[in-house]
């Protein structure tokens, strides 16, 4: 499974970030980013919340069982425990905000694609050496995409995903700078959309996204 996923991360270029959204609005809102041709969703973990583990676990299997033709993923996962739950749901992929040994060890041994957090060439290097398969640099949105070019520069060898402010507009620079995907939050999942049911206008947006990547 990982190295199928692995390859599909490669050729779509995006992993859609949905944070925060309630479960009513979460099929709604996933029909539509799929319909404007996304392929990977990821469904993060609220640290905020007392439920978050059982809250994460049922929108991944709703999403994995609602939708087959696309890839789903758990974000800001930061215990083993929350590997554990996402991968029985149904992750295919675990995301994190850091690096942690335990937790990419974790993703590797059941399978699922391990793409932790990193911002400095240490942490990257580091990521990269406990296993994981992409190292999503992160937060890109002051940095921009010439940081990331010149952490290629010596780690051209080493799979970096853009994470944090990146928007249709910026995301031919980041892959022009080397990087083999984005992850796309807010800009893409836009809150007021989906309160107001504008699912349309994610749809359409989501278009451009998938276009900008082409």
């Amino acid at each position: 499974m990982r190295s199928d996923v692995y390859q599909a991360i490669m050729e779509h270029k995006i992993i859609v970030i949905m944070r925060g959204i309630e479960m009513d609005r979460l099929l709604p809102t996933a029909e539509a980013l799929i319909k404007g041709g996304i392929k990977f969703i990821e469904v993060t973990f609220n640290h905020s919340l007392a439920d978050t583990l059982e809250e994460t676990k049922k929108a991944i299997h709703l999403l994995r069982e609602t939708y087959q033709k696309i890839h789903v993923g758990a974000g800001t996962v930061m215990s083993v425990e929350q590997v554990e739950a996402a991968v029985a749901a149904g992750a295919e992929y675990i995301i994190s905000p850091h690096v942690d040994q335990e937790v990419i060890t974790r993703t590797k041994e059941l399978g699922a694609v391990s793409i932790p957090g990193a911002l400095t060439p240490t942490e990257i290097v580091a990521a990269h050496k406990y296993g994981g398969d992409f190292i999503k640099l992160f937060p890109m949105e002051n940095l921009g995409p010439d940081y990331g070019k010149a952490v290629m520069g010596p780690l051209s060898h080493i799979p970096l995903l853009a994470v944090g402010g990146v928007n249709v507009d910026t995301i031919p620079s980041f892959l022009d700078a080397g990087f083999k995907g984005v992850g796309i939050g807010g800009n893409l999942v836009n809150k007021k959309w989906i309160a107001e049911g504008d699912f349309t206008a994610i749809c359409e947006l989501a278009k451009q996204y998938v276009e900008a990547t082409q």
